[in-house]
């Protein structure tokens, strides 16, 4: 070898000048970590694994994440409680997520290599350090906002602007009851209709989550384990009931959801942590009241583009006029998803809870 010759490493900088590239890539496919299921299960399905993923098709951005949100939902989907089916496997669960534009696909305009922008419905894949998403689905995210809050508040905070806003429009001076008040779209929901003017009940589970809900703007806790929520609902509204319940629980709160609303009042369901309902009978409806009830979904709410955009930019000036704060009070590293899972499932966390790459 010739005396002071350039190492091989001088070579290899000179060609990644010339010829930019990414030693990630195997051929052309990316190769990244991911939170994956290749069965239904506990927490211990979930597996920290290598996964490749190609260049960004048409309409689609690479983007390399920074924070990603968990929800309820989720950890319903791994149990085996959804639509999925075990041909689907591997499926990597996750729906919201922050992070960096890597690379543009085609037909993509714009948005640009280097951007920070978030999903709050951007379709499973969310956890893992990069993916592709459909462009169409992502929103450029204010500086004002860090990426650990805006992981934590896209699918519940758009879920708690639609429940509020159109789903039932809370006026000021209504009433209405909100189930799992110290949860992540309890906490951010508590806040938004106490903003809007509105007497906030909430159910809770303990002591603790009581002190959380009321921090969040709830008026009136009620633990539902020692006390009897339509009764009590009776009790603060001096026999009126509630003007509107927002219940994310399903089976195990349709009754005492129905038996806390006032006449003409609305049932707001939107999720099924304890199960889904029992077939309703229309006819309970008109007797407890001419009641009306709806079962609803985020993703309805914000399509097209244009409903999207506005649902977002709504939650972005209550977040930057601090209207609504968004308590993120658990982080895990992406690797110990299965930890977030557990301690969601025990009911240990409250607020939002989020992963990082």
């Amino acid at each position: 070898m010739l005396k002071n010759a350039p190492s091989f490493k001088f070579y290899l900088k000179v060609l990644t000048h010339l010829v930019p590239i990414d030693l990630r890539f195997q051929g052309v496919q990316l190769l990244v970590k991911a939170v994956r299921i290749h069965e239904f299960g506990g927490p211990e399905v979930l597996k920290y694994e290598d996964v490749k993923i190609g260049k960004p098709g048409p309409g689609e951005i690479r983007l390399r994440q920074t924070a990603i949100g968990v929800n309820y939902n989720e950890v319903l989907l791994r149990a085996g409680e959804g639509s999925f089916a075990s041909d689907q496997f591997p499926l990597t669960l996750g729906r919201e997520a922050v992070g960096i534009i890597e690379e543009v696909g085609c037909g993509v305009n714009g948005l640009n290599v280097g951007q920070r922008v978030a999903y709050g419905f951007g379709g499973f894949g969310g956890y893992t350090e990069s993916r592709l998403v459909d462009a169409e689905k992502v929103i450029v995210v204010p500086d004002s906002i860090d990426d650990k809050t805006t992981a934590a508040m896209m699918v519940k905070g758009m879920t708690a602007q639609y429940l509020l806003c159109r789903a039932y429009n809370v006026q000021k001076g209504d009433s209405i009851l909100i189930h799992a008040a110290a949860g992540g779209v309890g906490t951010i929901m508590c806040q938004w209709a106490k903003h809007l003017g509105a007497r906030v009940i909430g159910t809770i589970s303990s002591d603790k989550k009581a002190e959380i809900a009321k921090l969040n703007g709830c008026d009136f806790p009620i633990n539902y384990k020692n006390e009897n929520v339509a009764e009590r609902v009776r009790e603060i509204t001096n026999g009126e009931g509630v003007q509107a319940v927002y219940d994310p629980v399903g089976r195990d709160t349709f009754d005492i959801s129905i038996a806390s609303l006032r006449p003409l009042g609305h049932l707001i369901s939107y999720g099924d942590i304890s199960g889904k309902l029992d077939p309703i009978e229309p006819s309970v409806l008109m007797t407890k009241g001419s009641l009306s009830f709806r079962r609803t979904s985020l993703r309805h709410f914000i399509t097209p583009r244009k409903a999207l955009e506005a649902t977002a930019a709504e939650l972005f000036d209550m977040v930057e006029k601090e209207n609504i704060k968004i308590r993120v009070n658990q982080i895990y590293p992406l690797s110990d998803t299965h930890l977030a899972h557990r301690d969601l499932e025990r009911g240990k966390n409250v607020g939002s809870t989020i992963l990082l790459p």
